[in-house]
């Protein structure tokens, strides 16, 4: 009988040991994830740089971005469609998410760049434009045409080349519209898109980039200049239609990565990757510990 108490006496060590193993790492978890808290919520501070703002060039200091994320747009504007038909903003926005790009159809260069960006973005994505999401441009030019509108829609359905895999027109979802001065105005000071007329050039001085709305017509997610990754649009996507797009592995990425405001996108957030190792950990030494008390107590029984 010795042999086996001797036994025992090792089984109840390691059981021990295993316990206070187990109580070391989730005290150094919870200390690692706190000191990392207080780091991430100091990354999510979104304050303006009176330095940087003043050695901008004046010219374009009142132009880019002003975050309203939250904010409703007027879904009550009139605007004109790539058929030249008057649409009311609410009747594109109510079923799905949208992502709203500011533009110019005759800009030199940005807007193209913005546009092409788009489509390069949403391209890998299995979300489909007119059943998960819709895609609506506004020139921001009172002068631009329907006629406009459409060759720069078709320029982008061109690039996009995607079928719907419900056998629904492929081009359903895209909208590019123009409007009045007070129309357009309006709209873009809703979404904080700042830019200005230049009579010298006959051209507008403006920055890149895309908002997303919710379905409700509410600002959700901001994306700067003129490239959107995949993975940022995706995640935008799935968290402006409040988790009704995507799957579980969307759930898991977003718990793992937070939309940053400073830089338009989505960054690893360093606390959850911790806290889900932690709980892993955790998980895998209970589990251990538990199927030695287990072994240990069959032990005692054929004892």
């Amino acid at each position: 009988m010795t042999p086996l108490r001797g036994s025992r006496r090792s089984l109840t060590h390691t059981s021990r040991a295993l316990c206070l193993s187990l109580g070391l790492v989730a005290a150094s978890v919870s200390a690692v994830a706190a000191q990392t808290q207080t780091m991430a919520v100091s990354r999510q501070k979104v304050t303006p740089d009176p330095l940087q703002e003043s050695n901008l060039p004046r010219e374009l200091r009142d132009l880019g971005w002003e975050q309203k994320i939250g904010a409703p747009v007027p879904q009550d504007l009139e605007l004109v469609d790539h058929t030249g038909q008057t649409v009311r903003l609410g009747d594109l926005i109510g079923e799905r998410p949208v992502l709203f790009a500011p533009v110019y159809y005759e800009c030199p260069m940005l807007c193209s760049l913005v546009l092409d960006g788009v489509v390069r973005g949403l391209k890998p994505l299995a979300f489909q434009p007119g059943a998960d999401f819709d895609v609506i441009a506004l020139s921001f030019d009172p002068g631009e045409s329907a006629d406009m509108a459409r060759v720069s829609r078709n320029t982008a359905l061109a690039r996009y080349g995607k079928d719907r895999a419900d056998g629904e027109d492929r081009a359903a979802g895209w909208h590019f519209l123009t409007g009045d001065q007070q129309s357009i105005r309006a709209m873009m000071d809703a979404v904080g898109f700042r830019y200005r007329y230049e009579e010298e050039t006959d051209e507008y001085a403006h920055a890149g980039g895309v908002v997303l709305l919710t379905p409700e017509g509410r600002i959700s997610r901001y994306f700067y200049g003129v490239d959107y990754a995949p993975k940022d649009l995706r995640l935008g996507l799935v968290e402006a239609s409040q988790n009704q797009l995507g799957s579980v592995v969307d759930q898991v990425l977003l718990f793992c990565f937070q939309y940053d405001p400073e830089i338009g996108k989505y960054s690893v957030l360093t606390l959850r990757i911790i806290q889900a190792a932690g709980v892993l950990t955790v998980l895998l030494l209970a589990g251990f510990v538990i199927r030695m008390l287990w072994a240990e107590r069959r032990q005692t029984v054929t004892a």
